[in-house]
């Protein structure tokens, strides 16, 4: 972050995040072939499994989603793709004209209201050609409130004046109904966040945030023209009829590949973050098997995977032959965990027991999960909800921790008998069938049945994993699934507490689209989550986010299993890769291709 004086804080927070990094790796290995001139021209083809679960940027969650609309939907501020990761941490200007300080004017003395300036040079590629202005950002957070396809981020509720008072007014719109829910966008404000003029946006906040310009920094925040009232949000119709503000535009879309070609109206001069070297980028969908996905980088008849890090198996070969096309990339989240649904009436209510999760904690092999992904040199067990590198990591706080993190069934069988279930339990399991999570469903599925659990597997898209299995409250309450495993990185990374934590166990934002898969809700941990939300000082948040973390923990609200490097391969026509851990990809806008 960029600010001084109220964003000491959060350089002081970037500073505690470096030393977190030490201890898990450091910077990612594997280098960018950047040989010759950059040029313009051709089409990156870029291979993978399956849909993301949204396209709709007023819905898109995953890593996956936010890094792909960045090429067609801008934000206020972004971040620089590069492969040192703490270059990646500071947030700069996108479709705004520089980063609002105390210094400059777009933040008030007492950090509750900001006042941001859109850059020149923005426009939709409609015909004629149109100016972005700020009523299409204002339209674009509203857009995260409606009923049919809401945003999981709890953020904007939380602090920015009247936010909450709308989304609940529209939540009870008709969501069949995209004129329904267009009037009412249209027929009420949001009191603290307007357009004062086509130019300037003002927010007011309920209380000072050091990391609000993060927060509004998301896809979720970014514009929306008027084009998009005539749709319900992320549906087939919306996907066939996406606008763009960036320097790509989706030229076709159906449920095997879709094409992005360059957006006329795009202005390069005007654009500080984006070079958009190649013409066309091509994603070809169905190829479940990374394998393939590999073998097709390498004969580079693809370019880039989509969906899926470089296979297990091959990464030995490829750090023995020095491949520069490979790297391990820093990306400190934890991914994947086990999460518990515990609104399922599965078991009678068996895993809303504490005692009955935390037997399970006992239970599960974290290093064989490690060794799915390479072992050591690009996954490690963690003990915590909090990775390494990231706000309140504690290295000495390992509640459930054995010897070589390869569990204890001994001791789940004990717990299980104690909480009254001497011969077990029968679990839904949907899996992931991308990647790596069909090995670490079965490895997780041995070892549950070491300590008398069953675990029925049944495999699920990508897409559909994130996109209804997990986020569909009336199926969980319905016990169509009872543990899953999914994954979860921090939404920015330097000052992130908020990010890391807040969606996924705070309890009062359960509901459709919720990544609090399981629906956990603790007033203790809600009542601790609201207090390291105010901390003002890196060493305030250190503290307050490892507490959260305890209790969490103590819970047993999720098994944390690994942390992992994010595993690259690009073919040999790709040139200029430059990171962006939060979305874990590169910058389609910045490669080239020879």
């Amino acid at each position: 972050m960029t600010r001084r004086k109220t964003g000491l804080k959060a350089a002081a927070a970037v500073g505690t995040l470096a030393v977190g990094l030490a201890a898990c790796g450091g910077g990612g290995s594997g280098g960018s072939p950047d040989s010759g001139t950059p040029k313009k021209g051709g089409t990156l083809k870029v291979a993978g499994s399956s849909l993301p679960d949204h396209i709709d940027p007023a819905s898109a969650y995953s890593s996956i989603n936010q890094g792909f609309s960045r090429n067609w939907a801008l934000t206020l501020f972004t971040n620089t793709a590069s492969n040192t990761f703490s270059q990646t941490i500071p947030l700069v200007p996108d479709a705004a004209g520089d980063v609002p300080t105390t210094d400059n004017g777009g933040i008030s003395k007492d950090g509750k209201t900001y006042t941001i300036k859109l850059r020149d040079g923005l426009k939709w590629n409609t015909q004629p050609a149109r100016p972005v202005t700020a009523a299409d950002f204002v339209r674009g957070l509203k857009r995260t409130c409606n009923p049919a396809s809401p945003a999981g981020a709890p953020y904007y509720n939380d602090l920015i004046v009247g936010m909450d008072a709308f989304c609940k007014g529209y939540a009870k719109v008709n969501a069949k109904s995209a004129s329904a829910m267009a009037a009412f966008q249209n027929g009420h404000d949001i009191a603290g966040y307007t357009a004062k003029d086509d130019k300037t946006l003002v927010v007011k906040l309920k209380q000072p945030a050091g990391d609000f310009l993060n927060i509004i920094a998301m896809s979720f925040a970014s514009a929306a023209p008027k084009e998009y009232d005539n749709y319900i949000p992320d549906s087939k119709e919306f996907r066939q009829h996406t606008v763009s503000d960036g320097p790509y535009q989706m030229t076709s879309y159906d449920e095997k590949k879709f094409i992005l070609d360059r957006n006329p109206n795009w202005d390069a001069a005007s654009d500080k973050v984006r070079k958009a070297y190649v013409d066309r980028i091509e994603i070809d969908l169905g190829q479940d098997s990374p394998d393939q996905v590999q073998q097709q980088l390498e004969q580079g008849t693809a370019d880039l995977a989509w969906d899926q890090p470089v296979p297990t198996t091959s990464i030995p070969r490829l750090v023995q032959a020095k491949d520069d096309r490979f790297a391990a990339r820093d990306n400190p989240g934890v991914n994947p965990y086990i999460v518990f649904n515990m609104l399922s009436p599965n078991n009678k209510g068996a895993l809303g027991k504490k005692q009955v999760r935390q037997a399970i904690e006992w239970a599960i092999d974290k290093s064989a999960i490690a060794k799915n992904y390479g072992g050591e040199h690009v996954a490690q067990p963690v003990g915590s909800t909090i990775a390494p590198g990231n706000v309140g990591y504690d290295a000495n706080f390992k509640p459930y921790g054995t010897p070589g993190d390869s569990g204890d069934p001994a001791k789940c069988k004990t717990l299980l008998a104690q909480a009254g279930y001497p011969n077990g339990l029968t679990l839904k399991f949907p899996y992931r069938t991308n990647s790596n999570h069909a090995k670490n469903a079965q490895s997780i599925q041995a070892n549950l049945q070491a300590c008398g659990i069953t675990a029925q597997l049944t495999p699920d898209t990508n897409g559909n994993f994130y996109g209804t299995t997990l986020v569909t409250p009336s199926d969980a309450k319905a016990g169509k699934w009872d543990i899953a495993a999914p994954g979860w990185g921090p939404d920015w990374f330097g000052n992130n507490g908020r990010s890391g934590l807040q969606p996924l166990f705070d309890g009062r934002l359960y509901g459709a689209n919720s990544p609090d898969y399981g629906g956990y809700n603790d007033p203790a941990t809600n009542a601790l989550i609201d207090k390291a939300n105010k901390t003002t000082t890196p060493e305030q948040a250190q503290q307050a986010w490892a507490a959260v973390d305890k209790q969490v923990m103590d819970d047993a609200a999720i098994v944390p299993l690994i942390t992992q490097k994010f595993t690259m391969y690009q073919s040999k026509h790709v040139h200029g890769a430059k990171f962006l851990p939060a979305f874990q990809t590169y910058d389609y806008s910045m490669l080239w291709l020879s």
